[in-house]
């Protein structure tokens, strides 16, 4: 077998040190009303407690933590997107695991390298994670929306060359409730130079993205 060297950007990808910040989110109430005036009658003091029960109550949140990353894919969904790769897959360590967790998998199998990253972000409201998916969508060019995948989602491929090497790279992110499911799959062949099609990454990323909703749901059971 020949040896063909491996481009920058993806040696870097195979031993990968990723710092994940977390995000804190502080849930705030209004005062306790003042008290009412002696002259105020009962009844009116009653209306005015009423009036301001609701300020004192927290939204409920449908996601509290995030799920285990390297339990959300099957393993025989590793095995087709990821040939070579350990199932159990790698959690890349994070600051605060409750609330945010990713998973690694990673493989060269003869001269096919493939890359899968399956991430869960928890975040304080449902309307928190609208604008953060909102966020993410206006930085991807191009892409479409994925029917059917949580309440919301998108996906986008794009295809980069570093040292005449292709890599085609697909993101899916998708939105259930407060939280966020972003999954990321790349591929090239060091053999050929070119990258694996884009139909071929979409419908990988997608895949593994249906499951990964799929497991967040799960895990509130």
């Amino acid at each position: 077998m020949r040896s063909f060297p491996l481009p920058i950007a993806l040696t870097a990808r195979l031993s990968p040190v990723v710092v994940l910040a977390a995000a804190g989110w502080a849930l705030t109430s209004g005062p306790l009303a003042a008290p009412q005036a002696a002259e105020k009658k009962p009844d009116e003091k009653t209306e005015t407690q009423s009036a301001s029960a609701p300020s004192q109550t927290q939204v409920a949140k449908t996601y509290t933590a995030a799920p285990a990353p390297c339990e959300s894919v099957a393993e025989k969904t590793v095995k087709s997107l990821v040939p070579g790769a350990k199932t159990v897959g790698k959690e890349i360590p994070s600051t605060d695991a409750e609330l945010r967790r990713t998973c690694s998998w990673n493989a060269l199998k003869g001269y096919e390298y493939r890359w899968l990253d399956v991430s869960f972000e928890v975040l304080a409201s449902d309307e928190a994670a609208e604008q953060s998916y909102k966020g993410r969508l206006g930085e991807k060019g191009g892409g479409g929306a994925v029917p059917g995948l949580g309440d919301a989602a998108y996906s986008v491929v794009n295809l980069t060359t570093e040292d005449k090497q292709q890599t085609r790279e697909g993101v899916v992110v998708a939105r259930a409730s407060n939280a966020l499911v972003i999954v990321t799959y790349n591929g090239s062949d060091f053999e050929s130079k070119k990258a694996p099609s884009t139909d071929e990454i979409n419908k990988g990323a997608i895949k593994a993205a249906k499951e990964a909703v799929a497991a967040l749901a799960d895990g509130q059971g």
